[in-house]
């Protein structure tokens, strides 16, 4: 994957008082994604532009973690959601659309009629249900 020209994440991590940021540390920012999913959903991201998770320093990884953790309390304590959805698109395949590393952070809520279970399974819808064919 090659770098994004430009990069919306670079542009952010170059701007620490970008008006979307909501945290930030040494090697990373958190920000709310632009197209959430649900209510709240965040973006824990490195300042280093870096295309995969598995090509960041242990030191990058720690700060992604911390900022993690923040941005689900702060989540808590802003929306109450009942669940969360954590993920990473690491490459084409696997959808990244912005080659620049960025975890999901997606707040999930009691739905009426809706099932939840599968969560991250239904990225593969046909193999999603598993728990009906047993």
């Amino acid at each position: 994957m090659s770098k994004c020209k430009p990069c919306p994440f670079c542009d952010i991590a170059q701007n620490p008082s970008h008006p979307r940021n909501v945290a930030l540390n040494d090697y990373a920012f958190a920000i709310r994604d632009g197209y959430p999913i649900t209510l709240g959903h965040s973006l824990i991201i490195p300042k280093r532009h870096i295309e995969s998770f598995f090509a960041t320093s242990e030191a990058e990884k720690q700060c992604l973690l911390e900022l993690l953790e923040q941005a689900k309390a702060q989540l808590d304590v802003e929306f109450q959601p009942a669940g969360y959805n954590i993920g990473i698109n690491d490459g084409l395949a696997a959808g990244q659309t912005i080659p620049h590393l960025h975890i999901h952070l997606i707040p999930r809520y009691q739905e009426e009629g809706k099932d939840p279970r599968g969560g991250v399974r239904w990225v593969i819808a046909e193999k999603a249900d598993y728990w009906s064919r047993q």
